[in-house]
């Protein structure tokens, strides 16, 4: 397993659950999450570490 597997296995019901809040709409929720652990991978080498990899994902969730 790589550390991404882990990164994913441990955060993204909590993304799902934060795009949720957003939008209302399980669908979309859904789609948003996985769209943000893509991005997520494509720009890992961006993540500097000055916030946690929760909050970074939510940044990414967000501008989703």
């Amino acid at each position: 397993m790589t550390d991404f597997d882990r990164a994913y296995r441990e955060n993204a019901e909590l993304v799902y659950r934060y795009v949720f809040s957003l939008t209302r709409n399980a669908d979309l929720a859904e789609e948003v999450t996985q769209e943000t652990f893509f991005r997520a991978l494509e720009h890992i080498g961006q993540f500097r570490g000055e916030c946690t990899l929760r909050v970074w994902l939510c940044q990414i969730a967000k501008h989703a």
